[in-house]
């Protein structure tokens, strides 16, 4: 990539990063229907048409926050340690993100998080392209166990999917416990403990074939 390549995609990101906390800030301040693109074009000193250049929806503005995390699962798999199993890999790393509080385990009781959660799940629109995430996420780990291991057509796709559908779980879960009102502190036992639970779950069927 060129210096003025690299530098205009600087700019672009700049830019969507801008317009997405600005989005944000705006629909926790006065809820997700009450705030129009033209409002957050304003607010953020852009046109309509420039922010549609950078986002398709309004719904996106608010997923830009999370989109580093798509396909994580895949890189996953595809980054595991010599020797580790897919789903190996995958359990480690999602104990990993509850030591760390990350955000996407759902345990994290940071204010911000919190409310950022509570506007993700609490808006019919944004649940839904949640779950679209959740089908690409799918794939992109389907994709990744098949070049992992040899195994009949589908049963990567069918081990992904519920992998998927397992962290997805795990994650809800430990963030209705913090929205009802406990600390990550007081939740992270239980976490971990249920994560461990449900990776055994899965082991039962995954490691038959490899994974």
């Amino acid at each position: 990539m060129s210096e003025h390549a690299g530098l205009r995609a600087r700019k672009k990101e700049r830019t969507r990063q801008v317009l997405s906390d600005t989005a944000i800030a705006m629909f926790l301040a006065d809820g997700f229907d009450r705030v129009s693109v033209a409002d957050i074009a304003a607010a953020a000193e852009v046109s309509k048409p420039t922010l549609f250049r950078h986002f398709a929806a309004k719904e996106d503005l608010i997923l830009h926050r999370i989109a580093d995390h798509q396909g994580e699962a895949g890189r996953v798999v595809r980054d595991r340690r010599s020797g580790e199993t897919p789903l190996a890999a995958l359990h480690r790393h999602f104990r990993a993100g509850l030591d760390a509080r990350e955000p996407v385990t759902g345990l994290c009781d940071v204010p911000e998080v919190l409310a950022f959660h509570r506007l993700v799940f609490d808006t019919p629109t944004v649940a839904t392209r949640v779950a679209e995430y959740g089908a690409a996420d799918t794939s992109a780990l389907a994709e990744a166990l098949a070049d992992a291991v040899p195994a009949p057509p589908l049963a990567p796709r069918l081990i992904a999917a519920q992998i998927i559908a397992v962290q997805q779980t795990l994650s809800r879960n430990n963030w209705a416990e913090l929205a009802a009102g406990r600390t990550a502190a007081e939740v992270y036992p239980a976490a971990v403990e249920a994560a461990d639970l449900a990776f055994s779950l899965l082991s039962g069927g995954a490691e038959v074939l490899g994974y």
